[in-house]
Parts: structure tokens; C-alpha cells; sequence
């Protein structure tokens, strides 16, 4: 009797090829609508998270402290003021990957994806397989980090 798939499960057409270590050709159409899929599923999860934690940073002192005494106001602001900042700031990182998805997405479509922006050269299979939204080769990437 044939199994039921899960609504989550990754079948074997959604499986990147497999390819030898250190390969570096450019990506296969199969590769490209795995891509695709998981680069579509992290903007939904990060879109997501984002809004939460933008939500969150909304309320305003008074609805978050409620009715406190004078000792406790400064503890509560305090405790609120870091947690809103906490949480701007991984808005904020979501906004940054969010903006890199898209790209990768924009890529896909162009028919840049897998190449690096920098060279022109092909993106490393491993490096894609880690960050689908990888612009630059492992060379070039690490150019840029020892110029900083």
C-alpha cells in the first residue's frame, strides 16, 4: 500500500542533485525550482516574523507596565525599552534577509542565480546548498571580509 506524502515532506524531485564534493557547475533547472521553493518558504517564515516583531514593538509603555508603583515604573521601563530594542533590531535583520531572498528570487527569474556577482564565475554547490541567497563565490566572500 502506497504511503501518503506530508504536506511538509521533500520529495525526491524537491531533492537538490546530487552532486561531488567541490563541484562546481552551474545549477540544474531541477536544482533551480528546489531553490526556488526553499527560498519562496523562508520569505513566507521571515515575512512572518517579521510582522510579529514589529507588532510587538507597538504597544506602548503604559499598555506594557500597566498600573505599577513609582519604584517598579523604572525597572518595567527599562526591562520594556530593551525589549523593544531587542526586538527592532531582529526586525530589522529579517527586513536585511528578506531583501536578500527577494533578490535570490529576482535572480532565479533573470537567470543569474548560481553565478557570482563579483567574478561571473559559478557559486560553490555547497555554498548554495547553505545559503540559498549566496551572491558572491567562497573566493570572492572572503575577499570582502579581509577588506573590512
Amino acid at each position: 500500500m502506497a504511503r501518503k506524502k506530508s504536506p511538509g515532506a521533500v520529495t525526491g524531485a524537491d531533492q537538490l542533485a546530487p552532486r561531488a564534493r567541490g563541484h562546481r557547475s552551474l545549477v540544474t533547472k531541477r536544482d533551480l525550482q528546489a531553490y526556488r521553493r526553499r527560498l519562496e518558504a523562508e520569505l513566507a517564515e521571515l515575512e512572518g516574523q517579521r510582522a510579529d516583531l514589529e507588532e510587538s514593538t507597538t504597544a506602548s509603555l503604559a499598555d506594557a507596565t500597566g498600573e505599577v508603583g513609582f519604584d517598579e515604573e523604572f525597572a518595567d521601563t527599562g526591562s520594556f525599552t530593551f525589549a523593544r530594542e531587542r526586538d527592532l533590531s531582529l526586525a530589522g535583520n529579517a527586513r536585511d534577509l528578506i531583501d536578500k531572498v527577494e533578490h535570490a528570487l529576482a535572480r532565479i527569474d533573470a537567470g543569474g542565480f548560481g553565478r557570482c556577482e563579483a567574478c561571473g564565475g559559478p557559486i560553490e554547490a555547497e555554498r548554495l546548498d547553505a545559503l540559498p541567497y549566496a551572491t558572491l563565490c567562497l573566493a570572492d566572500a572572503r575577499a570582502r571580509v579581509r577588506l573590512r
